[in-house]
This record gives structure tokens, C-alpha cells and sequence, in this order.
């Protein structure tokens, strides 16, 4: 057993020992296993954002076999999707890759008001295709928050009972926060610390900017450091129960190999436990995704 590990498991002691075991599984897989680090393929984007948006970059991403395999010849720690790309690949990787149903999906049709997912599939999906956890999406912020925190709520009771954990996208949206307030360092802060009260074992937010959007905020970050993207990472873990719960940061819209890389040594040092890295990988060749990947591993291995 890892060290490390074990130390980040202590955090959840009196948690069912089967959501521990998926955890210690997590994170002793892949090329990070037993760094306390995780790095995630995430391949919600069809669903969310369309097929021609998401995978005509690099066509072979239309077909689902194509992204579990992506990784784990890169090493992830896990592979999340939606319940079709799951069943489509289950029978192959479960108990090999560590799998993660995503029960709650959008997609970009709709308008913008009051933003809520909608429930694509449910627990017993999870147990039935042999997965290690589960994911769902909030968006603190919303007119629908409530409905979301209860739904959430009711499904970490529902996985919790059979084993699995919960991975929760915490992602600020609503009338009441324009574009830069989304990623406002304040604001990200404070939808981490929601995932974590409302139970979630795992944290997913966006890295977030220099901004204090807040008004009532302000005053509270006069003396917090929050100048340089390390900085703002650390407090966004100090938010998430004083790092005791597992943070880790979503690889944002596609962009240049140097960009994703300068990002992720940030995040790295200011002691984020992993990416969640979708699009900027797998729009890319197998092989530039992969080389990507790898240093993306290498930069949180050297600051495990």
C-alpha cells in the first residue's frame, strides 16, 4: 500500500469501506498510482456540446471504444462518461480502468436561464456495468440549485450504500453570475465548499481567476494571496475541508499544448490532487494525446 494513499484516505475514516476501496483503487491506477495525484479522461462533451463540436477534431473519438483505450494506453487513473458510452464498453474495461457513470447530463440547446442536468442514468446502472464511482454536475448559482442539491444529496445516500463514491462537477452558473464570475476565485471557493457539505468525495471545479466577484466578498480577500494561479489553487483546497477532501480541476476549453502544460504546473504546485483533462486530449492524435498526458502525469508526479 501507498503512503501517500492512505494518508489522503485517513480523511474519509468512518465512510463505508466500500466507497474506501473504490477511492484506494482510483488512485493506485494507472502511471500515478500511489501519488496521492489523479488524472481523469472525461468524455461528457457529445452529449453536452454535440458530436461534430466534440470529436470531429480527431474522428476516431466518434467511436466509444476509442476513449477508455486512449486511457489507458496514457495511464489515467479513470475514464467518466455518460450512461451510452459506459454500456458501450463495460464488458471491456470493467475491473481493468476504473470507470465513472456520469448520472447527469445537459446538452447546449437549450437556453440559459436557471441551468439544471438533467438525470440520464442512476445508481443501479453504476453497480450493473461494474463501475468504480459515480459523477454528477451542480451549478451552484442556478434558480434550480435546490432541486440539484437534493437530487445530489439522495443519489451520494444511494451510492454511498452500495460501495460507491461521488464525484461531484461543481460548476457556478446562474442570471446572477456573468462569464467572469464563474471562474472568480470567490466563487469557485465557495462551489468547492458546496460539494464538500453536500457530501461529495471528490471535487471537480474550474481553475480559477485573480477576479472577486462577490461584493460581500471582497473584504475577506484583502489578506488572502491570490496573485499568482498556485496561490488561488491552495485556497481553493484550504475551502475544500482544509485539503481533506480529494480537488481537482477540469482542463477547460481546447487549447495549446504549452497553455494546458503552464496551467497544469500551477495547479500542480499549488497542491491540487489532479486534472480531469477531456477535450485537450482527446481531440488531439492518439499519440499527441497520449505524449500530452504523460507530461501532464510527470508535472503532478514531481510534486507528489
Amino acid at each position: 500500500m501507498s503512503e501517500r494513499v492512505e494518508t489522503i484516505l485517513a480523511n474519509y475514516a468512518g465512510e463505508n469501506p466500500g466507497v474506501i476501496g473504490n477511492l484506494r483503487r482510483l488512485m493506485n491506477t494507472g502511471r500515478l498510482a500511489g501519488t496521492g495525484k489523479i488524472v481523469i479522461l472525461p468524455v461528457d462533451q457529445g452529449f453536452e456540446h454535440g458530436p461534430a463540436r466534440s470529436f470531429a477534431p480527431n474522428p476516431p473519438g466518434y467511436d466509444p471504444g476509442y476513449h477508455p483505450a486512449l486511457a489507458v494506453e496514457a495511464g489515467c487513473n479513470g475514464y467518466a462518461a455518460p450512461l451510452g458510452f459506459i454500456e458501450q464498453v463495460a464488458h471491456k474495461y470493467a475491473g481493468e480502468l476504473p470507470l465513472i457513470l456520469k448520472v447527469n447530463n445537459s446538452d447546449s440547446l437549450g437556453g440559459p436561464d436557471a441551468p439544471c442536468s438533467a438525470l440520464t442514468s442512476a445508481v443501479d446502472d453504476a453497480l450493473r456495468l461494474g463501475c468504480a464511482g459515480i459523477g454528477y454536475t451542480i451549478y451552484p448559482g442556478s434558480g434550480l440549485r435546490n432541486q440539484m442539491f437534493q437530487d445530489l444529496r439522495d443519489l451520494i445516500r444511494e451510492a454511498r450504500a452500495v460501495g460507491l463514491p461521488t464525484i461531484v462537477w461543481s460548476y457556478p452558473r446562474g442570471s446572477g453570475l456573468s462569464k467572469e464570475g464563474e471562474t472568480a476565485i470567490d466563487v469557485v471557493a465557495y462551489a468547492a465548499q458546496i460539494a464538500c457539505q453536500l457530501g461529495a468525495h471528490v471535487v471537480k471545479v474550474k481553475p480559477p481567476s485573480e477576479v472577486v466577484f462577490q461584493e460581500a466578498a471582497k473584504k475577506s480577500y484583502e489578506n488572502i494571496p491570490i496573485g499568482t494561479l498556485a496561490e488561488r489553487i491552495a485556497h481553493v483546497v484550504q475551502s475544500a475541508f482544509n485539503g481533506k477532501r480529494i480537488v481537482i480541476f477540469s482542463g477547460g476549453a481546447a487549447k495549446g499544448t504549452e497553455a494546458v502544460l503552464e496551467e497544469i504546473a500551477q495547479i500542480a504546485k499549488g497542491g491540487g490532487y489532479g486534472s480531469i483533462v477531456g477535450r485537450n486530449a482527446f481531440q488531439r492524435s492518439e499519440s499527441d494525446a497520449v505524449k500530452l498526458l504523460h507530461d501532464i502525469m510527470d508535472l503532478y508526479a514531481a510534486e507528489a
